[in-house]
C-alpha cells in the first residue's frame, strides 16, 4: 500500500485516482531529487498493476504471492546483467552500466517489452538513472515508447530530466516528486535510527527531504564540518584574519577539497543555532533567508575557487570570509547588538 511510503502524500492520491479508474499511463517519468522514494513508489505502482487482491482504493493488499514476490530483488548492489529482474518474471529494472545505459540494455528492454506477461496482469520496467542513457540507448527507448504494447508500463526515474531527449519526455507521463517535509522525516530517522528527535531534526535538514540522503549520511562526519563551520564563525567575530587564513588553507587544500562545501552548507544552521541562543528579536532577523542571502556569494565565488588550491586562493577565501561576516554583522546590529559569541559557542555546539 502506498501509505507505507513516506511523503507524496498527492502523488499517492494520483496513483490510487489511476488505479481505481484503470487509467495507468503505459510510460511515466518519475521526476524528483535523489533519495525522495521514486524507485519505491514505482516498484509499489508495480505490485498494484500486478496484484490480483486489490484493496478497494486499487492498491496492492502487499500479502499475495504476486506482491510478495515484486518486493524481493537481488541483494546485491550492482548486478551484472542486462535487466536486474525481481522474484516476479513480469517486473525488472535497468539500471547504469558503469557510467551509462547503453544500448544492449535498451534493445533487451524493447524485447522483453513486446512479450506478453509471463504470470501477471502486466509487464513492468523501472529505468533507474534515466538521465544516464547514451544517445544510441535513449533512440532505442523512443521507438519502444512508441511501439509499445498495452500490456507493458515502463517507469522512467530521474532527478535531471533536462538531460532526457525532448521526445522520450513528450512520451511519457510526469510525475513530480517533492522533498519530504522535514518534521515527517526527522520522525521516520527518529524512528529507523533511535536518535533523539532534535538530532534526526537536524539530520532532515542536512537531507533536504531526502530519505536516502539522511540514510547514508555519516553524523560524526557532519559533526565534523559543523566544528569547522563554528570555528570560522568565531574567528570572524572576533576579526581574526590570521584565524581565518588558517581555515581557509585547511578548507582549500586539495586533499580537503570535498569538506568546503559541506562546511559552507554548515554556516546558516551554525548561525541560527548560536543566535537563537539570543534575543527573538534576533532570531526572527536571522531567517534562513537572510543567511542564504550571506552566504551565498562566498559559495558561489569562491567554491571553485579553494577547490583549485593556492595559498593566494585561500587568502582570497579567507577575504570572503570576513566580507560575509561583516554583512551578517550589519543585518544583526539593526535589531541588537552583537553578541557574546565566545559565550553563545558552546551553547549553540550542544544543539547540533
Amino acid at each position: 500500500m502506498f501509505d507505507r511510503l513516506k511523503g507524496n502524500r498527492e502523488v499517492k492520491d494520483l496513483f490510487r485516482r489511476m488505479l481505481t479508474k484503470g487509467r495507468v499511463a503505459n510510460a511515466l517519468i518519475f521526476i524528483g531529487e535523489e533519495g525522495v522514494g521514486k524507485k519505491a513508489f514505482a516498484v509499489e505502482l508495480a505490485a498494484a498493476l500486478n496484484c490480483r487482491a486489490r484493496t478497494p482504493s486499487g492498491e496492492a493488499c502487499n500479502e499475495c504471492s504476486a506482491c510478495e514476490r515484486i518486493m524481493r530483488w537481488p541483494t546485491e548492489e550492482k548486478v551484472d546483467k542486462q535487466i536486474v529482474w525481481s522474484a516476479h518474471p513480469d517486473v525488472g529494472l535497468i539500471q547504469p552500466a558503469g557510467r551509462h545505459i547503453v544500448a544492449e540494455q535498451a534493445r533487451e528492454l524493447a524485447r522483453e517489452a513486446n512479450s506478453a506477461p509471463y504470470e501477471g496482469l502486466v509487464r513492468f520496467f523501472i529505468i533507474d538513472e534515466a538521465d544516464k542513457l547514451n544517445d544510441t540507448a535513449a533512440g532505442a527507448l523512443l521507438k519502444t515508447l512508441e511501439e509499445m504494447p498495452t500490456t507493458t508500463h515502463i517507469a522512467l526515474i530521474t532527478d535531471r530530466p533536462a538531460a532526457l531527449l525532448p521526445t522520450v519526455v513528450s512520451r511519457c507521463q510526469q510525475v513530480r516528486f517533492a522533498p519530504i517535509p522535514t518534521e515527517e522525516l526527522a520522525a521516520a530517522i527518529a524512528d529507523e535510527k533511535g536518535v533523539g528527535m532534535h538530532e534526526a531534526r537536524t539530520i532532515a535538514e542536512i537531507a533536504r527531504g531526502s530519505w536516502g540522503r539522511a540514510m547514508r549520511l555519516d553524523w560524526e562526519r557532519e559533526r565534523a564540518h559543523a566544528q569547522r563551520a563554528l570555528a570560522i564563525i568565531e574567528a570572524a567575530a572576533a576579526r581574526d584574519r590570521a584565524r581565518l587564513l588558517r581555515l581557509a588553507e585547511e578548507l582549500s587544500d586539495a586533499t580537503r577539497k570535498e569538506e568546503f562545501e559541506p562546511t559552507l552548507d554548515w554556516l546558516p544552521r551554525c548561525l541560527r543555532a548560536i543566535f537563537g541562543c539570543c534575543s527573538v528579536r534576533l532570531k526572527r532577523a536571522l531567517s534562513t533567508a537572510t543567511c542564504r542571502r550571506v552566504w551565498s556569494n562566498s559559495r558561489n565565488k569562491y567554491l571553485p575557487l579553494a577547490q583549485r588550491g593556492g595559498s593566494r586562493r585561500s587568502k582570497r577565501c579567507a577575504a570572503a570570509l570576513m566580507s560575509t561576516s561583516t554583512a551578517a554583522s550589519r543585518q544583526m546590529r539593526c535589531c541588537s547588538p552583537w553578541p557574546r559569541v565566545d559565550r553563545t559557542i558552546n551553547d549553540a555546539s550542544r544543539h547540533l
